[in-house]
């Protein structure tokens, strides 16, 4: 772990430049450009509740326009960080192939870029609390310690999928699917008390799922999340940075020849 971190700092200069060339290139030639960074979100965030509000009339939760932003934000920045991230080696195959260019940098840049756009959502995500009359909760002074997770767990994750889709290409594509149904099992769209008391104890062991409560826990509700859960997601981070290096370094030496 600490050599990967290690290698981060060491192109750090080189590291800025890709996220912001990553950023800038997003969106060329589209008339909104960075504007959907944030349109993105809002736009996923009305058709949720309009189908779930409205249509089927789920009025379990209050504000649920606000709970809902809340959970779809940090999901976001995991399924673009684990699309980007997959594929960042196999589209980059020409660095790879003509240099002694970093490999482990494209993976992280995918898993940064997203957490800039989570970030730079957030203030919306304050705004609508306000103007819904909730408060604002000491608690959120620990939500930075929790994007720290989600971020080494991204990366983790971006490692490995980057490192095996060289190899089986079938990755990229069978990531969507399965992430469609991770989705479901996070309490996103439903609150925690709408699954059966029987079946909740999957929630904890769902690490997505772990970021999900994590967020209500700290910017919605005021609580700081029971000391297991911190520890349980903390353990999944520092479990998937570390398989996501071994297995991103198993693989690296047959990079250039599989591209």
């Amino acid at each position: 772990m600490k050599k990967r971190i290690a290698e981060l700092l060491q192109y750090r200069e080189l590291l800025l430049a890709l996220v912001g060339r990553h950023l800038s290139m997003r969106y060329r030639g589209s008339a909104l450009g960075f504007l959907w960074s944030f349109l993105n979100p809002l736009l996923l965030m009305l058709v949720y509740t309009l189908v779930f509000r409205f249509y089927i009339r789920f009025d379990q939760v209050e504000n649920y326009s606000v709970f809902l932003f809340c959970g779809l934000l940090p999901w976001i920045w995991v399924t673009s960080s684990l699309h980007e991230g997959a594929s960042s080696i196999v589209a980059s195959g020409h660095l790879i192939t003509k240099s002694l260019f970093p490999a482990q940098l494209l993976p992280s840049v995918a898993v940064i870029t997203s957490m800039v756009h989570f970030l730079l959502s957030l203030p919306i995500l304050f705004a609508f609390m306000f103007v819904s009359g909730m408060s604002l909760h000491y608690t959120m002074l620990l939500v930075p310690f929790v994007i720290f997770l989600q971020f080494v767990f991204c990366f983790g994750l971006a490692l490995a999928l980057s490192a095996v889709n060289v190899q089986y290409r079938d990755v990229q594509h069978i990531l969507g699917n399965v992430l469609t149904f991770l989705f479901f099992l996070c309490p996103i769209l439903y609150p925690i008390e709408s699954v059966p008391e029987a079946y909740r104890f999957t929630l904890e062991l769902n690490p997505f799922s772990l970021f999900t409560m994590f967020y209500h826990d700290l910017i919605l509700d005021g609580v700081v999340p029971p000391l297991h859960q911190i520890v349980l997601l903390a353990g999944f981070s520092t479990l998937s940075f570390v398989m996501g290096h071994m297995i991103f370094e198993y693989n690296r030496e047959s990079f250039a020849e599989l591209l």
